[in-house]
């Protein structure tokens, strides 16, 4: 079948490139001793501990590959970039060089054709090998913010920019937050004036990820003013845009943060920015329609990322509580020490289940119209938000399995519980999916 046959050419493409290649830095690839004990890593880094036994042959496919890329960056290396801030561009190189970042994108402009079922896949195996949310952010959204252009865009858009993110050439981020509306997204304050053969593009958008190292925008602005139309849904527009950080009327701002602190965040600033007609998607004015395509696919994602990082840290508390010995015996043997982590475990395996679900339901949406858009909304913010929430209980009791040591940097948990909130929190709070479930499956009154 076609989507096996891209896999294992993806699969064959794999080279095994050597890190003086791709970092300056080859002695982070040595055995690294700490000063409370020794730790060794393997460049064949493989995850043992999820159950693999309902995954396809694809993505099992996809998984295994996307495994020997990451075993090239080892924890000391998401170290380093964490303390410092740099962006992990030879992660995104790597991936890109053997063609993973057109995983979910159509096979006729060079990408994979796979599903979002695959691609939460890899954006699992990429967390879960040590590159937690930063690792994943710095690649997500190239997955996700092009799900819509994919969809919607016309060939002349899509000839001339799919190419070059798949390449790795361009890099893409997502702009749809603004800092004074937050959630509340029908309610969008940027504006796209058409002027000619043009758009102005004033406003603010805010935690926008990888904005200072991307080439595109995928933004989300209003054409037609709140007032003037029937839905707060309509009037809204997507555009495809480029970055141009030398143009006066366009400023980002980074923003510091808690964790994932190798990717960027920011604050975009829009005075009067001009771009091209021809960077609308779709029509004017449906820019909310086309967008939810994104969305839903981003919930699949970031459950997959969540997981990945839940898994990890799950992982490094057992195998420090076989090592660790306390009063004559491995503190593993000790219930308080085994039963939280067998029950975070357990709550994972669960949302793993609810994420590869929606994930699935999402690509068989495509083309099964007994798949409703309603059906597919529930699922894929249900699967975020189970797999975020099993996924920071493994991560709180890593840490707390740790003791003390799970408060230093060299044992990795305590990077994991500072990037576990993203998932959280974002793209849309847990509080906000229940609010979503309770109105539209339970059908009770709406409370905002």
């Amino acid at each position: 079948m076609p989507t096996r046959q891209c896999v294992n050419r993806l699969s064959r493409q794999l080279s095994f490139k050597s890190w003086s290649t791709i970092s300056s830095q080859p002695r982070l690839l040595q055995q690294t001793t700490f000063n409370h004990g020794k730790r060794h890593f393997s460049v064949t880094w493989k995850c043992r501990m999820m159950e693999t036994s309902c995954f396809t042959e694809e993505q099992l496919t996809v998984r295994e590959a996307i495994q020997k890329i990451c075993a090239q960056f080892p924890n000391e290396y998401w170290q380093q970039h964490d303390q410092t801030e740099t962006d992990p561009k030879e992660l995104h190189a790597a991936l890109a060089a053997d063609g993973w970042l057109g995983i979910a994108l159509p096979e006729e402009f060079g990408g994979a054709g796979l599903g979002i079922s695959e691609a939460t896949m890899m954006m699992q195996t990429i967390s879960q090998s040590g590159a937690g949310m930063a690792g994943a952010q710095s690649i997500h959204g190239n997955v996700y913010a092009t799900q819509p252009l994919a969809k919607f865009g016309n060939k002349e858009q899509l000839q001339s920019t799919i190419p070059n993110i798949i390449s790795g050439k361009w890099r893409v981020c997502f702009g749809v937050t603004e800092p004074n509306t937050g959630l509340d997204t029908l309610r969008l304050r940027t504006t796209a004036t058409r002027k000619g053969d043009k758009y102005i593009i004033t406003g603010q958008k805010i935690w926008i990820t990888c904005a200072q190292v991307a080439s595109k925008m995928i933004l989300l602005a209003r054409t037609t003013p709140l007032e003037n139309v029937k839905k707060p849904s309509e009037g809204l527009s997507m555009f495809c845009i480029d970055i141009d950080r030398s143009n006066p009327a366009l400023e980002l701002k980074r923003i510091k943060k808690m964790g994932g602190r190798a990717v960027d965040a920011n604050e975009v600033f829009f005075d009067h920015y001009e771009v091209p007609e021809n960077t609308l998607v779709g029509e004017e004015g449906q820019g909310f329609k086309i967008i939810l395509h994104g969305m839903n696919a981003e919930r699949c994602l970031l459950a997959g990322e969540a997981l990945g990082l839940g898994y990890a840290a799950v992982e490094k508390a057992a195998q420090y509580a076989r090592e660790r010995v306390v009063f004559g015996r491995p503190i593993g043997k000790n219930q308080a020490i085994a039963h939280p982590l067998a029950d975070a475990y357990m709550n994972l395996e669960a949302a793993k289940l609810a994420a590869y679900h929606a994930a699935r339901l999402y690509d068989r949406s495509r083309t099964d119209p007994t798949i409703s858009a309603h059906a597919v909304g529930v699922a894929c913010n249900s699967a975020k938000y189970l797999a975020a929430e099993a996924a920071f209980k493994a991560c709180e009791r890593a840490v707390m399995s740790h003791g003390g040591m799970g408060y230093a940097m060299e044992y990795d948990v305590e990077r994991y519980m500072r990037e576990i909130f993203v998932p959280r929190i974002a793209p849309i709070s847990r509080e906000m999916i229940l609010n979503f479930v309770s109105e539209k499956v339970l059908e009770l009154p709406r409370s905002y």
